[in-house]
């Protein structure tokens, strides 16, 4: 049975320390400014994407990958002998998906395996994390895929973001909504359910006493939680993450908190000072 590599695209924020260690492939989506794309991670990062956003007043869009693109990059592990196995954002947001499934159709059957996270972000991190520790033991893609497919809906992922800026640049909010979220300084919670995104309660008041009240609803369900790992990320609020982290393993019996980072393509619909929490709600198959 040949080796399984693991791939994901770029908006599952896998870090680099897990990139160089695990060897993980990442497939970049692209970054589009008017008539300038850029390839995540490659060519922009989150604070030249930030100052071309306040400096043109628009969000950039993105584009997924295309199948030459996925071809490009899945052929040297398939010359090297080894079985790929893609973990894509969520198809309900992107042709990321589907654009890998065109892709593999051009490859050897049962060399490439396509799986659908339903999530973003962390909640795709979680995944992949699970899926490496799984093909390390020597499993085949095909059945990581399947235990892939039996835990995604119990992959929970919370975002709470910092205001109403980049939901309002992105025509998620209204110009009246925008003004009195901005007045009482709201910070919704958008969360990813069944591969979509939704938005959940507003919290009013400082930053610290949002995100204490963020981890207080999670933490009311800690004997739900999976123990093994929670993945925090955010974007330019390390000291908030670290913060979280240590309050988690302060007062839970979770045995891993891990902190990303997250990159352009997240970034550009949640926007800067944002924070992302994943979770795993019941023990997971692997």
């Amino acid at each position: 049975m040949a080796k399984v590599r693991i791939f994901a695209d770029s908006i599952s924020d896998i870090p680099q320390e897990w990139i160089m260690k695990y060897k993980i492939g990442i497939v970049p989506l692209y970054i589009v400014f008017e008539n300038q794309s850029f390839l995540d991670r490659i060519e922009i990062d989150t604070h030249e994407m930030y100052k071309r956003v306040e400096e043109s007043g628009k969000l950039p869009k993105t584009a997924a990958p295309s199948p030459s693109d996925f071809n490009r990059i899945f052929s040297p592990a398939i010359e090297n002998g080894e079985d790929v196995l893609f973990i894509s954002m969520s198809s309900e947001l992107s042709s990321t998906y589907q654009n890998a499934i065109i892709a593999a159709r051009e490859f050897p059957a049962g060399r490439i395996t396509v799986v659908d996270s339903l999530n973003v972000s962390a909640g795709t991190a979680m995944i992949v994390l699970l899926a490496i520790r799984a093909a390390a033991e020597g499993q085949s893609a095909l059945s990581i895929s399947e235990k892939i497919h039996k835990l995604r809906d119990e992959v929970q992922l919370n975002v709470l973001v910092n205001g109403l800026d980049y939901l309002h640049k992105g025509g998620r909010v209204n110009n009246l909504q925008h003004l009195v979220g901005s007045i009482l300084r709201i910070r919704p919670i958008l969360y990813v359910r069944q591969g979509r995104v939704f938005s959940g309660v507003k919290y009013r008041g400082n930053k610290e006493r949002v995100l204490r009240k963020l981890l207080d609803s999670i933490l009311s369900h800690i004997h739900r939680i999976d123990h093994d790992q929670i993945i925090i990320a955010h974007t330019l609020e390390a000291e908030s993450a670290e913060w979280i982290r240590n309050i988690i393993l302060e007062e839970t019996c979770i045995r891993d908190v891990y902190i990303i980072e997250g990159g352009c393509a997240i970034c550009s619909h949640s926007g800067p000072h944002s924070l992302a929490i994943s979770f795993i709600m019941k023990l997971n198959p692997f």
